[in-house]
Order: structure tokens, then C-alpha cells, then sequence
């Protein structure tokens, strides 16, 4: 059952193949086999998936519910659950049990989906690998011994594995991409404010978007319909219609006009995986795609930017962390300064705390106008690129990441070398556009993940042209060794 879409569980489920009890009873007999091996859950909530799951069986059995009642998914631990342990994969949050539902959860509890667990992640969002969480590294299944990326890297590991065919992640500078191309799997962050924030434990919260990580564009385009739309509770979120991305998906993508920027096909890809995105595009121009050239000149600057903006917002987020309103307070304080300074170096990670550093010296007295109002000014004009390509093609195409997913350790005491990973996403968070990965190819048997972007809601697009891509092709039904 592991490898059947949404589509046909949902299928299978209204045509009473199988009930959603026997549907999460098998996801959760995988968790059990598999999940030892791949670290990608911090918590499991068996007994609660259960429940969910008799309760979408009487909704079908009425004739009730939607195409995603019974259907199991896993939320990513950033995510509030009530009753739930919410962790963000921090020491800091390791006893917090969330008093309340985060609305994505909220809109997907509704919808009738079976919540399996929650997603292990780098600690409060912060890495590239997935190394950096307090409940230790997440392996890729196509190879254990590499990374699965980060931070979502616990959510697209279960997922690869096939221990659920959906999770929720989120994208503050490429976290859903990233680890979506080194796993196999299509990761969609929505435009700024398509997605409510509400209940997600921000990290940077003019960057932070949540979307979700499933095997196709179809599977994606379903799950992200019922989480899209204005939430009043999150004042960041757009009051603008949603469009109905599913109903899209079978357009016809003769004459879409797609980009290539310059700059993202410059020194620093891997041949391999260069040439794997080249043959994808000949894929899109047997479809009926055109292709032009296109420059973003500020894009190069998109990761110093990045790495000033978004700890700027982290020493500010995290504040509330201090050991005396809630989350880990040191048992050996004796004064409220000790408290304040024991719980935090103690509750935070090593990667946390250099953002909270960075991030408190750029905006401090003497730095700001140098470093935090210089970065707004670069990203200006890296959203200024992105509306002016977007006058002469209707999607972007590049690479995802540089190369395919590398050895757990190797960048780990390397700060710069791990935040180049995100040197080809972290631009369309710093303009707030709508950016996806799907699967490309193979180099030696690892996954090679390419890039679509779009314009601002231009999601339907995007979910359009990646599933006539994976129409044409096969490459994200292939399952990692092992785990088929």
C-alpha cells in the first residue's frame, strides 16, 4: 500500500478495498520496522492515529468526507499539536506539550487525515543536514550514511522510506527543496502568506513558509489545497482565493515559457547533476515548453543576505526562550541571571546559538545600519530580479542543490561549506516567491532534484508543469533499496 498515490488510497478507501484502521495499522507497522534505522520520528502517536482513523472510517461509511479522509500523514515536530509533545527537535522544548492545534493541523485534522507522528528536523529549523537535532541525525534511505538534508529532513526520510505518503515541513531558505532533491521526493514551498503560520515555531518569521513533501506533484497539489488559505490568527497570512491546484494539474503546458537563470548554471554544480537537469529540459520542450535565458545578477548575493536577515530574526524569536515562561529551565541557576544564562546554554544547540550570536551582533548599536539594513537593501534587489524575469517567462527552471546528498559528518564542522547548500533556493525566500523540487535522475544511484519557480500564487503553475513532467517520466516512483 506503500506505493500507491493519495488518489488511489483515497480510492481504495471509498471503494472499501481496505479501511483507514488497516491503512494506518500498516504505516505504522513500517514505522516500526523501519524507523530505528532512519531517526526520522521524534515522537509516534499510535494510539491518536487510531482513533483518527475509526473516526474517518464512520465518516466513510456515512458517505461522507473528502479525498484526504482516512489518508495518514506526518506532521513535522515544528508544528503545534495539542496534547502532543511539540519539540522543534530541541532540549529546549523536549517536555513542551503544545496547549494547542497550529492551523495547518488544524485544516488537516478536518480534512480527516491520520496524523502517524511527528518528523524529526534540524533544532528549530537551523541546518542543512538534519544534524543539528538534539535527538541526533536523520539518515536518507537511499543511503544511510548520507544525509537526508534539512531541516524537513525527518519528514522526507519517513516519507522516501514509504513510512507515510505525506508529511508537512517548512522553507525558511531552501528546507523543503533541499532535502525533497537528495531524497527522491516533490517539496513545494507556497508563496509568502499562502500558508498560515499560525502554531509553527518560528525561526524567521518574514522567511518561514510551511508546505509539504509527498512523492508526486499530485499528491503534493492535494495536501497543499486544504492547508492554503487566510487565516485571520496569523497577520501575515493573504486573504486571496485559493486556486484549485488538483483541477490544473492536466493542462496542457505547450507554449509555457521557462527560464534559465545564468547564474544558476555557473561554477560550483556538479556536472552530473547538471547534465541530469539538461535532460530534463529536453523533456519539457518535447512537451511543448519554451526556453530562454534569463539573469538574477544579485542572486550570488542571496546567502550572505540570507545568513544576516534570518538570525537577525532568530536572536529575536528565540528570546522568549529564557528558562522562565516555559521550556528548559537548568536546575543548577541560582540567580535570574544564571537562569536566563544556564537554561539557554544548555537548552540550545551549538548551530542555535551561533545564529542567536550573529544574528544579536548585526543588530546591535554600531552594526545595524552596516549589516541588517544593507541585507534588507540586497534583498530589494533580489526580489527586483525575480519581478523583472518573471515580465518575459512564466516558471524558472534550475538546480535544487549542488550536488547529491553528501556524508553525515563531512560538513558538520564546516558552518560556510553547510550554508552553501541552500545556495540555489534561499533567493526565492528572500523575495517570498513560490518555489518546488522534483526528482531529475540518478548519479550513482542517489537522486538528483531539480527547481521550478513561479510567480507570486502561481502555484497552480508550477504543480502544472511538474506533473506533466512526471508524466512523462518515472523517476519519482523509484522507491530506495531496501525499503521498497
Amino acid at each position: 500500500m506503500h506505493k500507491l498515490s493519495i488518489k488511489q488510497l483515497s480510492e481504495g478507501l471509498r471503494g472499501k478495498q481496505f479501511s483507514s484502521r488497516e491503512l494506518t495499522e500498516f504505516y505504522l507497522g513500517r514505522i516500526a520496522r523501519y524507523e530505528p534505522s532512519l531517526n526520522s520520528l521524534i515522537t509516534t502517536t499510535a494510539e491518536r492515529a487510531l482513533a483518527q482513523a475509526d473516526a474517518a472510517d464512520a465518516l466513510l461509511a456515512a458517505g461522507q468526507g473528502g479525498a484526504l479522509t482516512g489518508v495518514p500523514l506526518i506532521q513535522k515536530d515544528i508544528f503545534c499539536t495539542s496534547g502532543v509533545r511539540t519539540s522543534c527537535a530541541s532540549k529546549m522544548l523536549d517536555k513542551f506539550i503544545a496547549p494547542y492545534d497550529a492551523t495547518i493541523v488544524e485544516k488537516l485534522d478536518a480534512a480527516g487525515m491520520v496524523m502517524l507522528g511527528k518528523a524529526n528536523m534540524d533544532e528549530f529549523a537551523m541546518g542543512s543536514s538534519n544534524e543539528t537535532s538534539w535527538y541526533g541525525a536523520v539518515k536518507n534511505p537511499w543511503d544511510l550514511e548520507r544525509v537526508p538534508g534539512g531541516s524537513s529532513g525527518g519528514s522526507v526520510a519517513a516519507v522516501a522510506a514509504g513510512l507515510a505518503p505525506v508529511a508537512t515541513a517548512t522553507d525558511t531558505g531552501g528546507s523543503i527543496r533541499q532535502p525533497a532533491a537528495l531524497t527522491n521526493l516533490t517539496g513545494i514551498k507556497p508563496t509568502y502568506g499562502r500558508v498560515s503560520r499560525y502554531g509553527m515555531i518560528a525561526f524567521a518569521s518574514s522567511l518561514d513558509q510551511a508546505g509539504v513533501v509527498a512523492r508526486s506533484a499530485e499528491d503534493a497539489a492535494v495536501v497543499l489545497q486544504q492547508m492554503s488559505g487566510f487565516d485571520p490568527r496569523d497577520s501575515t497570512s493573504v486573504d486571496r482565493p485559493v486556486e484549485d491546484y488538483v483541477a490544473a494539474l492536466g493542462n496542457s503546458i505547450k507554449g509555457l515559457r521557462i527560464g534559465l537563470p545564468k547564474e544558476y548554471f555557473a561554477e560550483g554544480l556538479a556536472p552530473s547533476s547538471r547534465e541530469r537537469i539538461e535532460q530534463a529540459i529536453e523533456v519539457f520542450k518535447k512537451l511543448g515548453a519554451t526556453f530562454s535565458e534569463v539573469s538574477l545578477p544579485n542572486s550570488p548575493l542571496s546567502v550572505p543576505t540570507y545568513y544576516v536577515v534570518a538570525p537577525a530574526e532568530a536572536s529575536s524569536n528565540l528570546s522568549r526562550f529564557d528558562g522562565v515562561r516555559y521550556g528548559h529551565r537548568s536546575e543548577t541557576a541560582r540567580t535570574l541571571e544564571e537562569v536566563y544564562k544556564r537554561s539557554r546554554g544548555e537548552g540550545f544547540g551549538a548551530e542555535v546559538q551561533r545564529r542567536i550570536m550573529i544574528g544579536t551582533y548585526v543588530l546591535s548599536h554600531g552594526y545595524y545600519d552596516a549589516y541588517y539594513l544593507q541585507a534588507q537593501k540586497v534583498r530589494r534587489l533580489i526580489y527586483d530580479d525575480f519581478k523583472r524575469a518573471f515580465e518575459s517567462v512564466d516558471l524558472l527552471l534550475g538546480p535544487t542543490a549542488t550536488d547529491v546528498a553528501f556524508k553525515l559528518g563531512s560538513n558538520v564542522d564546516d558552518p560556510v561549506a553547510m550554508y552553501l547548500n541552500d545556495i540555489y533556493t534561499i533567493a526565492a525566500n528572500l523575495a517570498g516567491i513560490p518555489a518546488m523540487s522534483l526528482s531529475c535522475g540518478f548519479v550513482d544511484g542517489l537522486p538528483v532534484g531539480m527547481q521550478l519557480m513561479g510567480n507570486f500564487f502561481d502555484e497552480s503553475r508550477m504543480l502544472n508543469a511538474a506533473h506533466q513532467y512526471q508524466q512523462a517520466t518515472d523517476f519519482h516512483l523509484q522507491l530506495p533499496k531496501g525499503f521498497e
